[in-house]
């Protein structure tokens, strides 16, 4: 099995943590490389919904080794949680999950800062997880890393320095009161005993894996419309979630990758502010959202729901480099009369082939739509594409064609059967 990227190519939301179950059986490593519990990977086994928000999926899988990378920020007192979750339902990490000692450390007070800012400023639709504010003293060069929380005294000095500082924030500028040393600084260490067991250094223990000809999957949190660079700014997450962010975010090098999989709804989602050109009117979004269960795993808000945009997709194809896509939740399209395809913006007069960064332009612009014909047949019970309605399968190749990407697998259900090969 070759080292693979999961990607989301939407705006997140796109049935990743399914995928990454049916493919976690065939490799040895599975690695989340970026983000925090800002993101959900929902599993259906047996009608049983495992919701992860740190820990990767393939930790369902007995034998699985998981890591949590460096490029991800980490909220000890939520994975702690998961942890404990996970044993509850008979799953054990002992041996087998292992968390990046160069990984950051979310705090109460970015939480609080997220909150904040959300309230003063203009609203981007965060989980108010502090994931921000994490990564921006990451940036600034403040932060405090999981080895820091290893040493009490290097602990210590950052910890004191980085209060001073957001403790003056909190009052002068949204005047309120901060946070006490004393009794972060003995929370954190608690949190620092029950997690040292699972610290490393990841990057080492990847390439060595690398080097012993085990594989690895890479689990992406969010979607390409998401990503920091790539995505509709500001109206993203605060990390690199595209394909790229795996190499950064684990330190295993680029040309130690071999495929890249995209993860692509039937149509389009997105959660919280920004841009939406093909956006449904309420009345028809409230219906696609109680058939596709569109609300948050994480927060539990409902998601915009909106046709197909294929020009988002191709951005997210050149981004990654997607080499193949899977398509999920085809059956929530059942039984409508006809369906569209968004494959242009039309702004000042102009027609676009190609997605639009401005977030104003992409705002103000007009989606230009192809429309095909729907299927009357109840998709969810079927086991091969060749029994699809020849309407979906059109559907599907219409998609193909606009993206410039091939679709490997089709998942018609929230389980984890429920899901076949295009190869047929």
């Amino acid at each position: 099995m070759p080292n693979i990227v999961i990607v989301g190519a939407q705006w997140g939301d796109e049935g990743k943590g399914k995928v990454i179950d049916i493919l976690a059986p065939k490799v040895d490593f599975i690695v989340r490389y970026q983000g925090g519990n800002n993101a959900g990977h929902t599993v259906v086994i047996d009608k049983e919904s495992f919701i992860l928000h740190l820990v990767p999926s393939g930790i369902l899988h007995k034998g699985k080794i998981c890591v949590i990378g460096n490029g991800v920020v980490v909220d000890p007192k939520a994975l702690l949680e998961e942890i404990e979750m996970l044993r509850k339902k008979g799953i054990s990490v002992e041996g087998r999950l292992f968390i990046s000692e160069d990984a950051h450390v979310i705090f109460p007070y970015h939480r609080k800062l997220d909150e904040l800012k959300e309230m003063k400023t203009r609203r981007i639709g965060t989980t108010k997880r502090g994931i921000g504010p994490c990564y921006a003293d990451k940036v600034a060069r403040s932060g405090i890393r999981v080895i820091d929380l290893m040493d009490e005294t290097v602990f210590k000095d950052k910890l004191r320095s980085n209060l001073e500082e957001k403790n003056l924030i909190f009052s002068r500028i949204y005047g309120v009161e901060g946070y006490s040393f004393g009794s972060l600084y003995r929370e954190y260490l608690d949190y620092a005993k029950k997690i040292r067991k699972y610290v490393r250094n990841t990057t080492i223990l990847l390439n060595d894996a690398i080097k012993r000809k085990k594989s690895i999957l890479f689990e992406g949190a969010q979607g390409t419309l998401l990503d920091v660079d790539h995505g509709t700014y500001p109206f993203v997450t605060s990390s690199n979630s595209t394909a790229g962010g795996a190499s950064i975010g684990t330190g295993v090098g680029p040309t130690r990758i071999d495929k890249v999989i995209g993860i692509v709804k039937a149509y389009t989602t997105r959660v919280g502010e920004g841009p939406f050109p093909t956006e449904f009117d309420d009345a028809f979004m409230g219906v696609i959202r109680q058939k596709g269960k569109e609300f948050g795993a994480t927060t539990g808000r409902p998601r915009r729901c909106g046709w197909f945009d294929s020009l988002i997709v191709k951005h997210s194809v050149a981004v990654n480099g997607i080499d193949e896509i899977v398509i999920t939740k085809l059956d929530v399209l059942d039984g409508l009369e006809s369906l569209k395809i968004c494959t242009g913006y039309r702004y000042k007069g102009k027609v676009h082939d190609n997605f639009i960064s401005g977030v104003k332009a992409l705002d103000d612009c007009e989606p230009v739509y192809e429309e095909l014909p729907g299927w009357e047949e109840d998709t969810s019970r079927v086991t091969s594409y060749s029994r699809l309605p020849v309407k979906a399968r059109n559907y599907l190749k219409r998609i193909q064609e606009l993206v410039d990407s091939k679709i490997v697998l089709v998942s018609v259900g929230s389980d984890r059967k429920q899901i076949f090969s295009k190869r047929a």
